[in-house]
């Protein structure tokens, strides 16, 4: 397996895009990678179009931040990176 780096930027150097407890929503369709437990490899978790709300703040590499978002219609908290999220104004 290949690992793919996005950019030589060292994300993690700056503070993260997002906060806890910010509404985002999903840009991309996000599959099961095999790290996600129950479900098979492949099986969609997330939508493009899909809210949710950032739950955690991690990080990959010791390069990007990892944003563990609950997407609350479906149950399923996924780890997301910041290129994958927008921010949804909070009304």
């Amino acid at each position: 397996m290949k690992i793919s780096h996005d950019s030589d930027v060292i994300e993690i150097d700056g503070p993260p895009q997002f906060e806890y407890g910010q509404k985002v929503r999903s840009l991309r369709l996000i599959r099961n990678d095999g790290t996600f437990p129950g479900k098979e490899i492949g099986e969609v978790l997330v939508n493009k179009g899909d809210v949710g709300y950032v739950t955690r703040i991690g990080t990959f590499l010791q390069q990007f931040y990892i944003y563990g978002v609950d997407f609350y219609e479906t149950g399923h908290v996924v780890g997301m990176k910041a290129r994958e999220l927008e921010t949804m104004e909070q009304n």
